[in-house]
């Protein structure tokens, strides 16, 4: 009997290892780096329901619960980075001591001295992994010598985390914040997997507070954490990845093979496939948070509605806006007081310069930073002059000159996104070139014919940004009076949907990359 128990037992461990492909099974665990783990794709899908079920069935304590998220954040971002997770420590076990340092000390010269050094350390490891061959090409240029690029490794989500930390280290420094004291907690807040990859760059003063509590997650959080997830993978994976891969990344390879009408609805397509990738992933980082019972802050506000170049940054991006507007322009604004209106304008450029080079180290970006400074800038130098002249032919406040704002705000954020998508300057000028010398309308009906499914993706897109917030809402409400297994019926549609749609294998979100 003993023989035959045992007979069987060896012939199921035989069945078992045949059966288990171990080279695959040791890959879900290892780092691909041409394959990263983002979100919507069957992988991540596979991890998070596994992490899902520890965290709310198994992890009893709060304790327990905050040890989960850490490690399946720290191995979240592994699967995304390799070993340079191991910068992501050192971002947290660094600013966590730095500021616990400055806060202590008692000689104001010391704290200087230590906030900077801080400083040059984040900045520091920043600009290696992320500029050092711009640097060197710069240098290259002005003839100083020749230098060969060197091959280095852009971490995902580097500039994200380094801007989170250095927040919190500023704070203390301003004496805006006490120091957290749990290395834990605040490992928690930067290696949290939903924002760790492309924010919204959250603040500790918002973000560690919630540890406190006790995670719990309530129906409506349930109902909007199902539409936001929804929504994300529809604008990144049904949208964004279909219009980029089947016609805008093939216009703006080869510009001067297509008429100017294809450059111009590639203008388009690119102004909304950007949007929808970017708030895609902070739609479904949001939805995810909210499923672990923690709010993060709104990322975009209807930017295509903006009425001036400063409002869209106000509506864009804001967790950037703001970070940037708080550490960056008002204390150089403070700092240009006494140069008067100058002051301000030095400051914005000084300022959006900044947004350029963050966003990648490329002369394309830099040309984008700086065309916004100067319609920011021409802005605020006409601004009595057109408030002066709408007041008296009394069109002040009209929504009509609104109107008109929004569109033109559109189309000047539009075309100073070719330099942001081109692969170089001299084709950004080539997209100009066809727009504007080029155009041939007629091309248009075929285009249309030949190309509808793609149309009407960039035209749902649009609706969807203008979709009214009351709208929104409804859908919200509708789906949190929705059982849970309803719910589920729904993400798994969608999840069906993105398959039917893709092309090809899921593509990284645009803002990796920076």
């Amino acid at each position: 009997m003993l023989k035959s128990i045992l007979s069987f037992y060896y012939q199921m461990q035989v069945f078992m290892f045949n059966w288990i492909d171990v080279e695959k099974l040791v890959g879900l665990f290892s780092f691909e780096q041409y394959d990263p783990v983002v979100f919507g794709t069957s992988f991540f899908l596979f991890y998070f329901f596994a992490f899902l079920f520890v965290f709310r069935i198994l992890a009893k304590t709060k304790d327990l619960k905050v040890w989960t998220i850490i490690f399946f954040s720290i191995f979240f971002y592994y699967k995304a980075a390799g070993i340079y997770f191991l910068l992501l420590v050192f971002s947290a076990i660094f600013n966590f001591y730095i500021g616990q340092w400055i806060f202590n000390s008692k000689n104001e010269n010391f704290r200087r001295i230590i906030f900077f050094a801080s400083i040059f350390v984040n900045l520091g490891v920043l600009v290696y992994f992320k500029y050092t061959n711009f640097l060197l090409e710069i240098l290259t240029d002005l003839q100083v010598g020749q230098f060969n690029p060197l091959t280095i490794f852009l971490p995902i989500g580097i500039s994200f985390y380094t801007f989170k930390a250095m927040s919190y280290v500023i704070e203390i420094y301003m004496e805006m914040l006490e120091p957290v004291k749990s290395l834990r907690n605040f490992s928690l807040f930067i290696f949290f997997f939903p924002n760790v990859l492309m924010g919204p760059i959250d603040r500790a003063s918002e973000f560690l507070p919630q540890i406190e509590g006790d995670f719990s997650v309530s129906k409506e959080d349930i109902g909007r954490a199902v539409f936001l997830i929804i929504v994300g993978l529809i604008k990144k994976h049904v949208i964004a990845d279909y219009i980029g891969l089947n016609f805008v990344d093939r216009v703006f390879e080869v510009p001067l093979r297509f008429t100017g009408t294809e450059n111009l609805l590639a203008i388009y397509g690119y102004s909304i496939q950007i949007y929808c990738d970017f708030s895609g992933y902070t739609d479904m980082a949001l939805g995810i948070a909210l499923l672990l019972g923690f709010k993060m802050r709104k990322n975009f506000n209807f930017p295509f509605m903006a009425n001036s170049v400063m409002n869209y940054w106000q509506r864009w991006h804001m967790s950037l806006s703001l970070w940037l507007l708080d550490y960056l322009f008002k204390p150089l604004q403070m700092g240009l007081r006494n140069m008067r209106g100058f002051g301000n304008a030095f400051a914005v450029l000084i300022t959006f310069t900044t947004v350029g080079l963050w966003h990648g180290a490329n002369w394309n970006f830099v040309i984008f930073g700086l065309i916004h400074s100067v319609f920011i800038i021409f802005s605020m130098l006409t601004k009595p002059l057109r408030t002066k002249f709408y007041d008296k032919v009394g069109l002040a406040n009209s929504k009509v000159v609104n109107f008109f704002q929004i569109v033109f705000t559109f189309h000047l954020l539009m075309f100073s996104g070719v330099f942001f998508r081109a692969i170089s300057f001299d084709s950004a000028l080539e997209v100009f070139h066809q727009v504007f010398t080029f155009m041939k309308p007629e091309v248009f009906p075929q285009f249309l014919e030949s190309n509808t499914f793609i149309i009407i993706l960039i035209v749902l897109g649009y609706i969807g940004h203008f979709t009214p917030q009351k709208i929104v809402d409804k859908i919200t409400s509708l789906i949190t009076r929705m059982p849970v297994v309803m719910q589920a019926l729904l993400i798994a549609v969608v999840i069906w949907i993105v398959i039917q749609v893709k092309s090809a294998d899921i593509q990284p979100f645009i803002y990796f990359q920076f």
